[in-house]
């Protein structure tokens, strides 16, 4: 991948931390907003071991995300990223993406039903703006 692109790439991931994600329920799409921190070009989000979302993976691992544009005007940068999820309550990443916003839905960090997915891109479309044609890389 052209470092340029992985530069745009990552610049985005850090401007944007909530966007979509897609997951596979009864053969049909199924997505929701979610907040998003990375490390290079994987992703990180929070989830408790009892959602609809973990069900989802683990009977397929193939999801789908969508970053950028934060308003109508569709003059922003956007992505599109097909990847590979793991659920994963592995303690660095757990304490990593904690955040108080959190507690709406789990008591802590500690919380034996948190756990973290880690989102491996496989796939990913950058889009300068709605239109443009856009760079495609797999991983």
């Amino acid at each position: 991948m052209d470092q340029t692109v992985k530069q745009k790439i990552n610049k985005l991931m850090d401007q944007h931390q909530v966007g979509t994600l897609a997951t596979i329920r009864d053969q049909k799409p199924f997505t929701r907003f979610m907040t998003f921190s990375h490390e290079d070009l994987t992703l990180y989000t929070a989830s408790d071991k009892h959602t609809h979302k973990v069900e989802d993976i683990n009977q397929n691992p193939s999801v789908h995300i969508l970053l950028g544009n934060k308003d109508i005007s569709f003059d922003h940068s956007y992505m599109e990223i097909e990847a590979k999820a793991e659920i994963t309550d592995e303690v660095s990443l757990k304490e990593k993406c904690w955040n108080n916003h959190l507690h709406e839905w789990l008591e802590g960090p500690n919380d034996p039903n948190y756990v973290v997915l880690k989102l491996t891109p496989e796939k990913v479309r950058f889009f300068e703006e709605a239109g443009s044609n856009p760079e495609e890389f797999t991983l």
